[in-house]
């Protein structure tokens, strides 16, 4: 294990080294306790897209299935009516507390890294704070980073519970895409679309709801908790108008952000085999956008398809919460002592993964 504290630590930092201050971490004292997820009940098939959208379709000259055989998303999942993304992430929240063994009155901070967020303020975190029933002294906020901020939220709680600020750290999310989805389907169905319309909204017809969340907590007082080795984060902000969002309409130019986004992905990661020797981990938990996207990451960094599961098929992309939620899913097939490395990607372009050693 890199020790950040030891002489070679140091001199790692000099010029020329893949340990270079801001781009690396390695937290000395952070263990991930548990890692829950939820899954949205109603389960909406790519079929449905095609059946709403056969005029446009057939006007455009383009085949159904296209979401099932391009990005490989079979089906996605939304919220029951009248069930609140915020009130299912702090049922999550607590899901996690307990499978921590750890109590609410503990808690010293909950983040929530919900892109879909319904209203600008207050933070999405106020409402999970309430709903889990959490300390007046828990800090709670919002970190916002695309489909890269459950990662940054880690990092974050790492951090914090090095510093000595607090005990234990949620971090969490839960996503709700029904209205983009909704919206989505609108504006193609309006008469005037074009191809490069339709492509440009393709995107958002794979996204999906669900809710994850982890409690991180001192490695020192849980050795049963698996511990966080260290990450790399790259960026790539040239390219941050390759993919805009709000909850109205989003906008991807897919091949680009493939394209340019392996690149950091590729960098970070080798930058991490350096450092950690990643290539012999046990499982690659990435996140999930497509099969084009996770054939080509495989292809690039050379490892085994078997160690990467893959659960966009069934859940789309869920945001930042894809990543944790296909975590605590391939949770039970680890064992003590395999390494597994976490790798989050988000539009802007960023790219931030973690080795966790569980």
């Amino acid at each position: 294990m890199f020790d950040p504290s030891s002489s070679d630590a140091a001199s790692a930092h000099r010029v020329g080294s893949p340990f270079q201050g801001n781009s690396t971490f390695a937290p000395s004292n952070a263990a991930l306790l548990s890692i829950s997820h939820v899954e949205a009940p109603v389960v909406v098939p790519s079929s449905h897209f095609d059946d709403v959208l056969a005029p446009t379709l057939e006007r455009l000259r383009l085949r159904p299935g296209l979401l099932e055989k391009v990005a490989g998303v079979r089906e996605r999942r939304w919220w029951a009516p009248g069930q609140a993304a915020s009130d299912v992430a702090a049922e999550c929240g607590a899901k996690a507390l307990s499978e921590a063994g750890v109590d609410a009155s503990q808690v010293g901070m909950v983040i929530s890294t919900t892109v879909t967020r319904p209203h600008l303020e207050p933070a999405v975190a106020t409402s999970v704070h309430h709903g889990m029933d959490l300390p007046t002294s828990a800090l709670n906020f919002d970190i916002a980073n695309a489909c890269l901020a459950w990662v940054n939220g880690v990092q974050v709680a790492s951090a914090m519970i090095d510093a000595g600020m607090i005990e234990y750290a949620v971090v969490l999310g839960a996503e709700d895409v029904r209205s983009m989805h909704e919206g989505t389907v609108a504006r193609l169905q309006r008469e005037g679309i074009t191809r490069k319309d339709f492509l440009n909204e393709f995107a958002t017809m794979t996204l999906g709801c669900g809710a994850a969340a982890a409690v991180i907590g001192r490695a020192d007082r849980h050795p049963e908790g698996h511990r966080i080795v260290g990450g790399v984060s790259r960026a790539g902000t040239a390219h941050h108008e390759l993919c805009i969002g709000d909850m109205n309409h989003m906008r991807t130019d897919a091949k680009l952000m493939l394209t340019e986004g392996i690149e950091i992905v590729v960098d970070a990661f080798e930058a991490g085999d350096a450092l950690w020797g990643w290539r012999d981990a046990r499982k690659f938990v990435i996140h999930q956008i497509s099969r084009v996207h996770t054939e080509t990451l495989v292809n690039r960094i050379g490892v085994d398809p078997a160690k990467v599961p893959m659960t966009f098929p069934t859940w789309g992309n869920v945001g930042p919460i894809s990543l944790p939620m296909t975590l605590a899913a391939s949770a039970p097939e680890f064992s003590p002592g395999d390494k597994v490395i976490a790798m989050g990607v988000g539009s802007g372009l960023n790219t931030a993964m973690l080795e966790l050693a569980w």
